[in-house]
C-alpha cells in the first residue's frame, strides 16, 4: 500500500517536473543597446529579465530608454508579463508569453499609451553555447487624446551565445508587417 502511494504521487508530479528543456534558463538578467528604426531612428540601452518561479511557468520584464535621433525626443518603453515553457522536444521548449505594455514619450506629459501582448513560439538550444528563439506576437495600445494606435502582429527572432555557463551576449530582433523594426543586443548573465 506504501509503495502504491508513493508510485501515485510520483506519477502525479510528473506533469510538474517538467521545466525548461536542456540548455535553456528563464532565469536571467539583461543589459542592452537598444535601436528602433521606424518613421525615424532611435537609440538608447535597456534592460531585461526573467525569473522562474515554477517549474513551467516564468516572469519577465523589459525596460528601454531611446532618444530619436537629431532631436532631443525622449522615450520610454516598458513590458511586464507571465510565460509558460513546455518542453517540446529535448533541447527545445514551446513558449508562450502575456504583457502589459506602456509606451511613453517623456517630453509630452500625458501622451503616454497603455497596451497588450500575447505572443507564442520557440527556443531552442544547440549544445552549450548556443540558442535560437522564434516567436509570433499581437500587441494592441488604449485609444488616448484622440490618437488610437492599430493593433498589430509582429514577429520576434532572437538568439544567444553562450560564453560560459552563466554568461552570453544576446540579441533580438521585433518585426511588423509595415518594416518597423526594433532590436537590441547585449550581455545577459543567467542562472
Amino acid at each position: 500500500m506504501k509503495n502504491s502511494l508513493i508510485a501515485l504521487a510520483l506519477v502525479a508530479a510528473l506533469p510538474f517536473a517538467a521545466s525548461a528543456a536542456d540548455g535553456l534558463s528563464y532565469n536571467y538578467a539583461e543589459a542592452d543597446y537598444a535601436k528602433t528604426q521606424a518613421d525615424g531612428e532611435a537609440e538608447g540601452w535597456g534592460v531585461k529579465g526573467s525569473y522562474a518561479f515554477l517549474p513551467n511557468f516564468h516572469a519577465f520584464g523589459e525596460f528601454a530608454r531611446q532618444e530619436v535621433e537629431h532631436t532631443n525626443i525622449k522615450f520610454d518603453q516598458w513590458r511586464v508579463g507571465a510565460g509558460f515553457n513546455k518542453e517540446i522536444a529535448p533541447t527545445t521548449d514551446f513558449v508562450a508569453r502575456v504583457a502589459y505594455e506602456k509606451f511613453d514619450p517623456r517630453k509630452n506629459a500625458g501622451l503616454d499609451f497603455e497596451g497588450y501582448s500575447a505572443e507564442a513560439g520557440v527556443r531552442t538550444a544547440f549544445g552549450q553555447h548556443a540558442e535560437v528563439y522564434a516567436m509570433a506576437g499581437y500587441e494592441d495600445f488604449t485609444k488616448k487624446h484622440g490618437i488610437n494606435p492599430e493593433g498589430e502582429f509582429y514577429g520576434r527572432l532572437g538568439g544567444q551565445v553562450k560564453l560560459n555557463k552563466n554568461w552570453g551576449i544576446n540579441g533580438d530582433i521585433k518585426m511588423n508587417r509595415d518594416g518597423d523594426k526594433q532590436w537590441t543586443v547585449g550581455p545577459r548573465f543567467s542562472w
